[in-house]
């Protein structure tokens, strides 16, 4: 009985921390409003007959209307969306040290692998959340920009740009363990990058489909040419850095 105690109130106060600060709310509004801002533009722009994006975006984004928004969209959100997801995970878990409050948390009559468990649990809650924005806010973009009614081709690009974020997030959580071992959230950022990079140059390599940062963007921009195998797969990367994560924090010390 006290196990289920301690994780919901260890998960309410991450709750709470979410709601109450700025960056992650922030981080939120800047990946909806920044996809959807960029992704019209892209399509303006596009329409305008500029060779050198129509070349960097590729046809289906050069073909405007939905299918080149939410083409735009979809390979805005998988960057930058990569990069909001591991900036908010290494806040989490990394705050708690420049702050000075984790010491706070050993007083607390709560295992610290629970406290861990419930910060990645309120930060996927805050993807899931931000995605739910994001398919809403996209539509409604679109629409004031005419572009019609969503066909059922339309209808699953949005579908799958829904799951990206929640998908992301899950890739992005080695920056919430790399912010513990680091103390701070400055070495998950970093790791964060690194990532972004890593999953860009393998990606132009041909060989992003089997590394697990890179494969839900590829799934979502081109489902059918992805190995339906591949996303199933990567999941053992979130798994493994939770496992990773909880430990760090379980033999957490406060002197190193």
């Amino acid at each position: 009985m006290n196990r289920p105690a301690g994780l919901g109130a260890a998960l309410g106060i991450e709750i709470r921390k979410f709601l109450s600060a700025r960056l992650p709310m922030v981080t939120a509004a800047m990946v909806v409003v920044g996809a959807a801002a960029i992704a019209s533009s892209v399509v303006l722009a596009a329409a305008g007959g500029s060779p050198n994006l129509v070349a960097k975006l590729g046809p289906l984004a050069a073909q405007g209307g939905w299918a080149g928004y939410l083409s735009a969209a979809t390979q805005v959100t998988s960057a930058g969306g990569f990069l909001a997801c591991g900036v908010v995970a290494s806040w989490a878990y990394g705050r708690e040290f420049t702050d000075g409050t984790i010491a706070g948390l050993y007083a607390l009559p709560v295992r610290r692998t629970t406290i861990a468990g419930a910060k990645l649990t309120a930060y996927l809650a805050w993807a899931l959340a931000a995605s739910v924005l994001l398919a809403a806010a996209l539509p409604l973009v679109g629409l004031v920009a005419g572009f019609g009614t969503l066909g059922p081709a339309e209808l699953g690009a949005l579908w799958r740009l829904s799951a990206l974020t929640p998908l992301t997030a899950l890739m992005a959580v080695p920056a919430a363990w790399i912010a513990t071992l680091t103390r701070g959230p400055l070495g998950g950022i970093a790791a964060t990058v690194v990532l972004v990079a890593s999953a860009q140059i393998l990606v132009l390599s041909g060989a992003g489909e089997w590394f697990p940062p890179a494969v839900p963007a590829l799934w979502a921009m081109a489902p059918a040419a992805t190995n339906p195998a591949a996303l199933p797969i990567a999941l053992w990367w979130p798994v493994l850095a939770t496992l990773l994560t909880l430990g760090s924090w379980r033999r957490l010390q406060l002197d190193h």
